[in-house]
């Protein structure tokens, strides 16, 4: 049973591609073309695939809300100007609630476009654009609860707000303004300045500095590493524990070797106007624990994979 409902309801979307019309694009240009905002509404199942279209909407770049149609007709329909376009839903076409407020949304100069079963119903003859959402049946066996149809009725809210997302140029970092709580907005907004470590919390040594004192350094800095820098605070390398382990496999004079002989020169180095996804994924790729942050050449702070994990970019 599980499955057969499954491949009906995915009967039911794979159909709507060929349904994909002028209305489709009218629709399209109608949002495109709205300085309001996009008003959601439907009545039971439907008014449930609405929010969430609704819902996908707002968070994909196209102001909208959504309204029961109920309520609608009981004072809510003051929320609703002449600027806005209204999405109705309902698979019969024939809802009571919303031909109820159809007149009101002419007589204010609104647009309308209905998602139906039914391209001959009542809803689908008023709308200015209608998308044909019909199914051949229900997954249910009774052929009576919505299940196929909320399902093509979904897939086409979706269709339609892709669109206008691809029309509008919205990109990554605009979802991310909208979802700023959530990990996407934290790894698309966060930039390296944010979580970095300011220049007087890195470890720091001369180039002629011995490599016991870049011990010393790195035990105090908590980073697992120290910056070797020049006079000029420009970066001459990175010392770091893999440094000397290595060092010491050597077997050399840790008193008396300075620090430049045995650190790895030209380290990696970010700026601090990149974003610090780009950083966990530099890191990742070239298997480092820590990278220096440089600006105009000069050091200005570092961060390690701690940092990254505190500030949830990985």
């Amino acid at each position: 049973m599980a499955a057969r409902v499954l491949r009906i309801e995915a009967g039911a979307v794979s159909d709507l591609v060929a349904r994909l019309d002028a209305h489709f694009a009218r629709a399209v240009a109608l949002i495109l073309a709205c300085h309001g905002r996009v008003i959601v509404m439907g009545v039971g199942k439907s008014g449930h695939i609405g929010r969430k279209i609704a819902a996908t909407l707002a968070s994909t770049g196209t102001p909208a809300y959504f309204v029961h149609a109920a309520e609608a007709a009981h004072g809510d329909l003051g929320m609703i100007t002449r600027e806005d376009v209204l999405i109705a839903l309902s698979n019969s076409g024939e809802s009571d609630e919303l031909l109820t407020v159809v007149p009101f949304i002419k007589r204010e100069g609104g647009r309308l476009i209905a998602i139906t079963g039914n391209p001959a119903s009542s809803l689908a003859r008023e709308a200015d654009a209608h998308l044909d959402a019909g199914v051949v049946e229900e997954a249910c066996p009774l052929n009576l609860a919505p299940t196929a149809s909320t399902t093509a009725a979904l897939a086409l809210g979706d269709a339609l707000a892709v669109a206008l997302l691809d029309a509008r140029g919205f990109g990554a970092e605009d979802f991310a303004r909208s979802h700023p709580g959530g990990t996407l907005g934290r790894r698309l907004l966060t930039h390296v300045r944010d979580i970095m470590r300011g220049i007087e919390a890195v470890p720091c040594v001369g180039e002629q500095a011995s490599i016991a004192e870049a011990v010393l350094a790195i035990t105090r800095g908590g980073m697992g590493m120290t910056a070797v820098v020049t006079p000029a605070r420009g970066v001459a390398g990175i010392f770091t524990d893999g440094d000397l382990r290595r060092a010491l496999q050597r077997n050399v004079d840790l008193k008396g070797t300075p620090v430049a002989e045995v650190m790895t020169r030209n380290p990696r180095v970010i700026g601090p106007e990149r974003l610090a996804a780009e950083t966990a994924q530099m890191m990742e790729e070239y298997k480092i624990s820590q990278i220096l942050v440089v600006d105009k050449g000069a050091l200005i702070g570092a961060l390690n994979t701690h940092d990254l994990f505190r500030a949830k970019v990985i």
